[in-house]
């Protein structure tokens, strides 16, 4: 990878049909670091209501997404286009994986897109033909049809893992409780459950006050764990 970062893709929805799917898209943009849209001839037009709740919360992706008419326009600033399709068409083109394809993009250090088509039918022969380069994703023969947020997520998950995304923070382990604070939930145990014959027979009961203790005393549980134990056990006295 070169010291130049290279600019983020664009990412050009070609002919989409439903707002809703403009709006996932824009999210699985945004979770990953996207932010700029392109799309060209949307089927239901421009802005679409349905776009904006779908996107749950990426409003700017939505907000800021650019109009085309056609595909030439939407990609007439990009130095390398990407065309995402599960057909070759019989167009001889380099084609790699939403892997190679990321390496391919950062190591460009020039602005690129990644062309993503129809819901339906997927890109044209005429779409294709605009880029240098085809991106297929390896799927199941079976069942290879992937949704329009799918294809997109997949794309800019993979060119996210040569960037630094800031990686959520993990909450904190509490620290094992004390000796002093078991000792108090053995206690408080023992005389809840004294009236209650546990430790009938007398001649087991030493067994099984240990075996009690062997349990509290395994390590892992944390102060709000006795805490929790101790309102249980105040709780069930209460009800005695």
């Amino acid at each position: 990878m070169s010291d130049t970062v290279a600019p983020p893709p664009k990412i050009v929805l070609v002919r989409p049909q439903l707002g809703e799917n403009i709006g996932k898209a824009a999210r699985a943009m945004l979770n990953f670091g996207l932010t700029e849209m392109r799309i060209v001839s949307p089927r239901d037009g421009w802005p679409n209501e349905s776009a904006l709740p779908a996107a749950s919360g990426a409003d700017s992706v939505i907000e800021n997404a650019q109009l085309f008419d056609t595909v030439a326009e939407a990609v007439s600033d990009c130095s390398h286009v990407y065309a995402t399709t599960v057909r070759k068409r019989g167009v001889t083109k380099p084609v790699m994986t939403p892997s190679e394809a990321s390496a391919s993009i950062h190591a460009l250090n020039a602005p690129s897109a990644i062309l993503f088509g129809p819901e339906r039918s997927g890109l044209d022969a005429d779409d294709v033909a605009l880029s240098g380069t085809i991106v297929t994703v390896p799927v199941n023969p079976d069942f290879s049809s992937l949704n329009l947020a799918q294809a997109v997520i997949l794309l800019a998950y993979e060119w996210s893992k040569g960037v630094e995304l800031a990686v959520p923070t993990e909450t904190e382990s509490l620290p094992p409780a004390s000796q002093f604070e078991l000792e108090g939930l053995i206690t408080h145990l023992e005389t809840a459950l004294e009236p209650t014959g546990y430790f009938f027979p007398p001649d087991r009961a030493p067994t099984t006050r240990r075996n009690l203790r062997t349990v509290i005393t395994k390590p892992g549980w944390t102060a709000p764990d006795i805490s929790a134990l101790r309102g249980v056990v105040s709780s069930l006295t209460k009800r005695r």
